[in-house]
């Protein structure tokens, strides 16, 4: 087993780690314009009737025609 400060793969302290999360960063970034692009989009006729149906089965389910 290799002790935790003699494993180099680690780097020193959590900066990296903490880079790796920082919404600003590079990986930050390209998240927010996946999701921008995603956003734009218009919904699925298929996943829009599904959610009708969804609701439809609530109401009735709830006793409300």
């Amino acid at each position: 087993m290799i002790e935790p400060s003699k494993d180099k793969r680690r780097g020193s302290g959590n900066a990296p780690a903490k880079a790796a999360f920082d919404p600003n960063g590079p990986v930050g970034r390209k998240l927010k314009s996946f999701y921008d692009v995603i956003e734009t989009e218009a919904v699925p006729d298929r996943l829009l009737d599904l959610l009708e149906k969804l609701d439809e089965a609530e109401r009735k389910a709830n006793g409300n025609p």
